[in-house]
């Protein structure tokens, strides 16, 4: 099992996202994500969050709201835990990006962007401002979202 950060980092009612479009055998090769990544040895998640979007985007996240766990599992076997992030609270200055291309982009312009399906499900959970929450989405291996339950039972697809 794969441990991994995700954080929507905010600013005047934009989020920064990566357009994964640089990397060659990229999982999320030319999808819109938010800043993350794998664990080192020894990293707590926020430790995690804070070093990958350092490295990514120059940027050092200040408080973090930890909103949710997601759990991903692909049908050949491959399992995955994300923690999810939020924040606003960031200093320094955008760098260019080795794995993509960083965008300021409006929330109301998301949806229109190539996302997963099961992003676009957590990303509104993002903005309901809600508790806490857990989310499993399970993909097919050609990266088709075959279910996703919320909290252990709320069956949502």
């Amino acid at each position: 099992m794969r441990n991994t950060t995700l954080c929507y980092i905010e600013k005047d009612g934009c989020y920064l996202m990566l357009h994964r479009v640089k990397k060659k055998n990229d999982v999320n090769k030319d999808k819109w994500i938010g800043i993350g990544g794998g664990f080192e040895e020894d990293e707590s998640p926020e430790d995690c969050i804070r070093r990958e979007a350092l490295e990514e985007t120059g940027l050092t996240l200040g408080e973090l709201k930890l909103r949710a766990v997601i759990t991903f599992i692909i049908e050949n076997g491959v399992c995955e835990h994300m923690f999810l992030f939020k924040t606003s609270d960031f200093c320094g200055e955008l760098i260019e990006c080795s794995e993509g291309v960083l965008e300021w982009v409006p929330k109301d312009r998301l949806y229109s962007l190539d996302l997963w399906e099961g992003d676009i499900i957590f990303l509104n959970k993002l903005e309901e401002e809600s508790d806490f929450f857990t989310l499993k989405l399970v993909y097919s291996e050609d990266g088709k979202l075959i279910s996703a339950i919320e909290n252990g039972s709320n069956v949502i697809k």
